[in-house]
């Protein structure tokens, strides 16, 4: 029998696909608007350049012209970018994303003279130009950050370079998407009902999940034989996206590739070693975890394809997508009315994508622009941990609806540092409320699994992709190659560190950094573990001290990216420069840990 596999787009419910169009109503202006866009910035150029600082009106115009041109040029990449996620196969979507990625980099080169022209400025010159015309100084902070960066921006013409190559130096990133969500396709296997199943990106984790264990076996190896034919083909491309992140850093002159990526917001490289370090010395209590999770399972040997598999088997149970909202809305009353009010809004409004199509994009994420909706898209498997998707994704809509509110463009992002705190409050606030209203001892302990799941998947195996990333720059930036075998060599040590001696080893796991999106984008991962942590701190917060705690939080998302985000975190009384929260966090795991330890063994008695 031929297993059946995900719907076209076409033959999706619209009720349950995000209104993009909203965005965007006629693309027939994209084109048009593109070499527009791209003739504005050439001309900007021979209007601004050297002339940037004659005034503090000159600077004022330039700064609000540039803007206007990047929130353009902005949102028409990300209708691009949307539209190719729906269904990667559609070949117009994708010329339309390298269409816009081209006009970036070409409006970029135009642009490149901006930031060495407002550098080759004198500082206190220009600093005083924020107290003569009215509204420069809704760019003071950006004008001071610009300072800092002074000595890593190179000359006019060498930014230039660097923004004409912007486009190549991405390729590996863009080969990669297109091998992961486009061509790799995983044989199917056998279901719990004896059925052909299709494994995808969508339905992995659910069939690892499995309590079937020839069902998570027969996944787990259908996924990974898929990567292991292509393995020395991604093995390139991560080691020149590595090696791209290593040149550009020595071109900038970091003394390496990780203070490059971490220089923008201000994160000392002691956070990153903080995290590190702390995780490792509470390695132990996984290794504690790992070896009750093999008592539990009753197996002989425990293999990392039993490490999904809830230790507590329940009913099935499906959450309808309409379930999974109510369950949000709940969850997340202790935020307040005005939270709610404008979630209900959005979701009114069409934000969310919900579930799988063929040629999907896998995973999920919150994407927009300043003038757009900030978009949800999902894979919906109508599973309890959909249901944690949606109110992460919810967490950092909200985010981007409160800033773009309250803050100009230029504010308007967020760094990842911050973003992860406002998916990941939302989390355990939602684990509070489930915990809070389960009467099921049983169920009970499923959810205490659960958290102790997402400690497991979010702090420990993010701080582990974390310390990989450092070590295959640090290789790269010592001589190293970066070569199949020794990627998944290292790989494997340090899945050995992680889990402990408890889990067998295979020829299987050493293959899993191949398919992790984000190591191709550097250094990035590891703020999933540190906004789990400070996220841990501020949830606790609300619950216990209610409104003004709530309050001081939304304030926090409010903010953007006014300020770094160290300091931006502290308004909602977090201070992650220090290795407290990570090490209250780790607490917090093992406090988890004792209550699911004793429940589970006492059953047994």
């Amino acid at each position: 029998m031929t297993a059946k596999g995900p719907k076209t787009r076409a033959e999706m419910d619209p009720a349950y696909q995000w209104n993009i169009s909203e965005m965007i109503p006629d693309e027939s202006i994209l084109d048009g608007e593109l070499t527009s866009i791209a003739e504005e910035a050439s001309a900007y150029a021979e209007k601004y350049q050297g002339r940037l600082t004659e005034s503090s009106e000159t600077l004022l115009a330039a700064y609000r012209e540039k803007d206007e041109l990047y929130r353009r040029l902005e949102k028409i990449y990300t209708y691009a970018h949307m539209k190719r996620d729906e269904d990667n196969s559609v070949a117009r979507y994708q010329a339309l994303t390298d269409q816009s990625t081209m006009t970036i980099a070409a409006v970029s080169a135009s642009l490149a003279f901006f930031s060495p022209e407002l550098l080759a400025a004198d500082e206190e010159t220009v600093m005083a130009m924020i107290e003569e015309t009215d509204g420069l100084d809704t760019y003071a902070f950006a004008i001071k950050d610009a300072f800092r960066m002074k000595a890593h921006v190179l000359s006019q013409a060498e930014e230039s370079l660097l923004a004409q190559m912007s486009e190549v130096t991405g390729a590996s990133g863009d080969i990669f998407t297109m091998l992961n969500n486009a061509d790799l396709t995983f044989d199917s296997i056998k279901g719990e009902d004896g059925e052909e199943t299709p494994v995808t990106h969508g339905t992995y984790i659910r069939l690892m999940q499995s309590h079937d264990r020839d069902v998570r076996k027969a996944a787990y190896d259908s996924m990974y034989a898929s990567y292991g034919k292509l393995i020395n083909t991604l093995a390139t491309s991560y080691s020149y996206n590595t090696k791209t992140d290593v040149i550009g850093a020595r071109l900038r002159k970091y003394a390496d590739s990780r203070e490059a990526a971490l220089y923008g917001d201000s994160i000392p490289g002691e956070v990153y070693d903080n995290l590190i370090s702390v995780v490792s010395d509470h390695l132990p209590a996984l290794h504690r975890y790992t070896e009750l999770r093999k008592k539990l399972l009753g197996v002989d040997k425990l293999y990392m394809y039993d490490m999904y598999v809830p230790l507590i088997e329940l009913p099935k149970r499906e959450v309808t997508f309409e379930e999974g909202l109510d369950i949000m809305r709940k969850a997340l009353v202790p935020m307040g009315q005005d939270y709610l009010d404008k979630m209900n809004e959005g979701i009114d409004q069409g934000w969310i994508d919900v579930y799988e199509n063929k040629g999907k994009t896998s995973g999920a994420y919150s994407f927009g622009c300043y003038d757009s909706y900030p978009y949800i898209l999902l894979n919906y498997s109508s599973t309890l941990q959909d249901v944690f998707t949606i109110i992460h994704e919810m967490g950092h809509s909200m985010h981007s609806r409160y800033t773009r509110m309250t803050q100009p463009y230029i504010y308007g992002g967020h760094s990842i540092f911050t973003a992860e705190v406002a998916s990941t409050v939302n989390e355990s606030l939602l684990m509070h409320h489930l915990l809070e209203t389960e009467t099921d001892p049983k169920m009970r302990a499923y959810l205490l699994n659960m958290h102790l799941e997402e400690f497991r998947t979010t702090l420990f195996r993010q701080t582990m992709f974390a310390e990989f990333e450092d070590l295959t720059h640090k290789h790269v930036e010592g001589g190293g190659q970066l070569t199949a075998d020794w990627l998944c060599e290292e790989y494997e040590k340090l899945n050995d560190k992680y889990y402990g001696p408890v889990v067998e080893r295979d020829e299987t796991i050493r293959l899993e950094w191949s398919r992790i999106p984000h190591f191709y984008r550097a250094f990035y991962v590891y703020q999933y573990a540190t906004g789990y942590s400070a996220a841990t701190a501020i949830s606790g917060k609300i619950l216990r001290e209610g409104t003004p705690a709530a309050q001081r939080y939304i304030d926090f998302l409010r903010t953007g990216e006014s300020d770094h985000p160290i300091e931006l975190l502290k308004i909602a009384g977090v201070d992650m420069s220090r290795p407290e929260p990570i090490e209250d966090a780790m607490k917090t795991f093992e406090a988890i840990l004792d209550e699911f330890e004793a429940t589970v063994l006492n059953d047994d008695k």
